[in-house]
Formats: structure tokens, sequence, C-alpha cells
């Protein structure tokens, strides 16, 4: 995927990262938090609806 930004935050998924596949959510530089795409839980950090929602849309778009 690379990079998206989105909604004030940006989202990060690389290509031949460890396991589970998930996403780096960061805001101002700073890492938010990480989501577990395979499992749909948290991995790190704190998240908020609003993030979740970015996320579910970028998964319904094929973007991660």
């Amino acid at each position: 995927m690379g990079k998206i930004r989105r909604g004030g935050f940006i989202f990060i998924q690389w290509i031949g990262d460890h396991d589970p596949r998930h996403v780096h959510v960061y805001k101002d530089g700073h890492l938010i938090c990480k989501w577990d795409l395979e499992n749909q839980r948290l991995m790190k950090g704190k998240i908020s609806q609003r993030v979740l929602e970015l996320i579910w849309d970028l998964e319904s778009e094929g973007l991660i």
C-alpha cells in the first residue's frame, strides 16, 4: 500500500512487514495505533471510532 493521508491521519502499511497484516496510523508525526486487519483488533496504542471508520473505508475501497 505505502502511505495514505485521510482525515488528518496517515495510514502506512509495509509490504513484507511481520504478520498479522496490519496498518500503522500516525497523526502529527506520532504513532496513534497499530491495527490488526486480519483479526480486527488493536495491536498497540489507542484507537478512536473515527480512525476505525477511516480504516473500514480504506479497506472497502481496496486501499489497505
